[in-house]
């Protein structure tokens, strides 16, 4: 069996640090990507990506990058249900991030001086188990 996702655009907004409650960080995100192909006449659509990287890459993530960044995600996609505030069941899916990295210029992707010298990409040890996070007020995303 073989779950890979990779795609590339650009950060739809600022990414948040959060912080399970054991202790994890953990960030989530959306990645504008266009379409590679638009009908006649039309404009090209855009999909918006949801994204979710854990401990040392979601520390990367929420550092080196921002509204407007060029992004390069590598991951796997996953399928979670949870109840919303109201109790209704929702379905949410998204990619786990294991590999990030800058695309483009620096003017390009939207950093700025104080990010030079920052890894041209990051790696993940794996994904995590949404599991433990049962219960956190603050999720679903």
């Amino acid at each position: 069996m073989l779950n890979c996702a990779i795609i590339m655009g650009r950060l739809t907004a600022d990414p948040e640090l959060r912080t399970t409650a054991s202790g994890l960080s953990v960030t989530t995100f959306s990645v504008a990507v266009d379409r590679g192909y638009a009908k006649n006449g039309e404009d090209r659509q855009t999909d918006f990506i949801n994204v979710v990287a854990w401990r040392q890459t979601a520390e990367f993530v929420s550092k080196y990058f921002q509204k407007g960044s060029m992004i390069a995600v590598q991951g796997s996609i996953q399928t979670r249900s949870y109840e919303d505030k109201n109790g209704n069941k929702r379905t949410a899916t998204e990619i786990v991030a294991n590999n990030v990295s800058f695309c483009g210029s620096k003017a390009e992707s939207g950093t700025t001086g104080g990010r030079v010298g920052a890894p041209a990409a990051y790696q993940n040890a794996g994904s995590e188990d949404f599991s433990e996070l049962a219960g956190e007020d603050d999720l679903p995303f």
